[in-house]
């Protein structure tokens, strides 16, 4: 059977995560962007947009039935959200997002089974919420790889690339872990203040580990 690395990637939000992922993804890894199955889970006529409608009512989605996701974002994310609201989308959300996965690195493995070459595969789930969520993930990590930033650079970094607020970012921000809690579970940290090339030569010797 042919040998899997699994990687968890995590960095707060506008860390440079994504950067790193796309390297990796280069260089011939499985890119699983949990971001991305987030939206996917909640697309018109999937089973999640009627239970988060159930559980937050009717301002949470737009006319169309499509998520309301600056009504989710501010109610869910922001100064105004009520106590547990994070915890009750995850609730919906989370279940959803891990089947995704599972299914992705299956057919993955069956792939890479078939191709028959002596690589092993390397997949590489990018959470950004993976220091909330590594007790009740159903996935075990090989390594754990953290690309951290200071807070103020990704404020700039949101403000300036993303067009958010001055608050929007830092709701944002505060709502995930903090670096303290990401480097606690990570194996490797990424500076990506670093310049970009040797940001990405770590990458690329970490990559270079994992194929040996």
């Amino acid at each position: 059977m042919k040998r899997m690395m699994r990687i968890g990637l995590t960095g707060g939000i506008a860390a440079g995560k994504s950067t790193v992922a796309a390297r990796w993804s280069e260089l011939g890894a499985l890119h699983i962007d949990y971001d991305a199955l987030a939206r996917r889970v909640v697309e018109p006529g999937g089973v999640a947009l009627p239970e988060i409608a159930k559980e937050f009512g009717p301002h949470a989605l737009n006319a169309d039935g499509t998520l309301n996701r600056s009504w989710v974002a501010d109610h869910i994310f922001g100064k105004a959200a009520e106590p547990g609201a994070r915890e009750r989308l995850d609730v919906i959300e989370h279940p959803l997002i891990y089947d995704e996965a599972r299914w992705l690195e299956a057919n993955a493995a069956a792939a890479a089974e078939r191709d028959g070459n002596g690589a092993p595969l390397i997949v590489v789930h990018d959470v950004p919420l993976l220091a909330e969520v590594i007790d009740t993930i159903p996935f075990e990590f090989d390594q754990i790889v953290t690309v951290e930033a200071p807070v103020c650079i990704r404020l700039d970094r949101l403000i300036e690339n993303r067009g958010m607020t001055v608050e929007q970012a830092e709701d944002r921000i505060r709502s995930q872990s903090s670096e303290e809690e990401r480097r606690a579970i990570a194996d490797v940290v990424i500076d990506s203040t670093q310049p970009l090339p040797d940001m990405l030569a770590q990458a690329d010797a970490l990559y270079r580990q994992w194929e040996a």
